[in-house]
């Protein structure tokens, strides 16, 4: 799709694509949207540090606590599809502001909550508000990426999500182990922090072009694989399904298998494991973030497969230290390997039908973080929490070798073919 034709009016160091002059800068717009992105990750890792109280405190069994996992990762995956274009009609401030006002929400209902219901609510209601923020996050980041840092916007895109859930987990962790109030304290304190990010994007300028305005309306997004892109779809998308399964396990039952093998009832101990994976994993992606993407997706591949079979000598010798070596190479492995799929799958459709492409691609993905941590979380109650992990990662690095295998023969084709990916 052509670009729109675009006027430019200068304020600062930013040219607006809408012609209007905005309420601040570029490098403004751009430093708040990066804030909402890694505030509403952060938030949605904050639970992960919590669930093993929750179970404590109101004698919740672990398929129940994959279920309230899980409930996000539906309704995320709900709220994208309805609402990820609508930014393109209403702009991205109005709806940014209105993900932020869901988030404040969730999160009085997270530290209101005694007991499985609201609990529920307020995981479905953080799941919808970081649905509708994601679209509109996603290309104002691209919109008000600094002219001297191009390649800014994409890479705070892909870093932001596994920072924000690396700094929720530790933070969490932290507050829940030596804080006062420690269902309430995280969340009142992110209640403070989403009303200060609020007042930054309502004083920001807008930054989508050619909005098309109109009335409110629900228009669920497209789920389309370009003709012709089935083969390399099913390809690369093998790897999403092993990266998410990974991470909707680790986000769900990980503080839980910690605590086990550590021996430990500290909590600090559950949300530090969480940051340990997405800390690695953002190290990765900063390191290979220039590297070609079948390239990064095989580098990837390898760690995941390296990982989890240093997870399954933890779980075997029952080693904390050798576990926490595990997560750390299993994080990298899931970063790259995120990556290098995503952006090899981004160039599979043209600009005008991106986002339905990518659409397809998070069904993908919050069905893998969603569906398989339910199943380990109900094989928990009947098997345990070890066997079920040791069953659960020996399956995934099936997957992982099985994505491995036809990511290099799709990586030697595309070589043959000259072509880049």
């Amino acid at each position: 799709m052509a670009e729109p034709t675009k006027t430019t009016t200068t304020t600062g160091d930013i040219a607006h694509p809408t012609g209007r002059p905005a309420g601040g800068t570029a490098g403004t717009g751009f430093w708040v949207v990066g804030a909402v992105l890694v505030l509403l990750m952060l938030s949605s890792s904050v639970p992960s540090a919590l669930y093993v109280l929750y179970q404590q405190k109101w004698g919740l069994s672990s398929g129940t606590i994959t279920v309230v996992f899980a409930l996000y990762a539906v309704t995320v995956l709900a709220g994208l599809l309805l609402f990820g274009s609508l930014s393109d009609t209403l702009g991205r401030r109005p709806v940014l502001a209105a993900a932020l006002v869901l988030a404040i929400v969730s999160m009085g209902l997270f530290a209101g909550a005694q007991g499985l219901g609201l609990l529920l609510a307020a995981r479905a209601v953080q799941g919808l508000a970081v649905g509708l923020a994601t679209g509109a996050m996603g290309a104002a980041l691209l919109e008000l990426t600094p002219r001297s840092r191009p390649a800014l916007g994409a890479q705070v895109n892909s870093a932001g999500p596994t920072v924000g859930i690396g700094l929720g987990g530790l933070g969490a962790g932290l507050l829940v182990q030596y804080g006062p109030a420690p269902t309430v304290l995280s969340y009142a304190l992110l209640v403070g922090a989403f009303a200060l990010t609020l007042v930054g994007v309502v004083r920001m300028g807008e930054s989508a072009p050619g909005l098309r305005g109109g009335r409110f309306r629900v228009a669920p997004h497209r789920i389309r694989i370009p003709p012709g892109a089935g083969g390399r779809f099913a390809v690369l998308v093998l790897t999403i399904v092993a990266v998410w399964s990974v991470g909707g396990f680790y986000l769900s039952l990980g503080p839980h298998l910690a605590l086990s093998l550590l021996r430990s009832t500290n909590y600090l101990v559950g949300g530090a494991t969480v940051a340990l994976l997405a800390g690695a994993a953002t190290a990765a992606q900063l390191l290979l973030g220039r590297t070609e993407a079948l390239r990064t997706a095989v580098v990837g591949l390898l760690g995941l497969l390296a990982g989890l079979a240093l997870v399954l000598l933890a779980l075997g010798l029952g080693s904390a230290p050798v576990f926490l070596g595990a997560t750390a190479v299993l994080g990298a492995g899931w970063g790259a390997a995120f990556l290098g799929s995503f952006r090899a799958l981004s160039t599979l459709a043209d600009p005008a039908h991106r986002g339905e492409l990518t659409a397809a691609v998070y069904v993908f993905a919050y069905l893998a973080m969603s569906v398989p941590s339910v199943l380990a979380g109900m094989l928990t109650n009947v098997h345990g929490l070890h066997r079920t992990s040791v069953g659960f990662m020996a399956a995934v690095a099936g997957v992982c070798a099985l994505a491995l295998i036809v990511t290099l023969r799709l990586s030697a084709r595309t070589r043959a073919e000259g072509r880049t990916a």
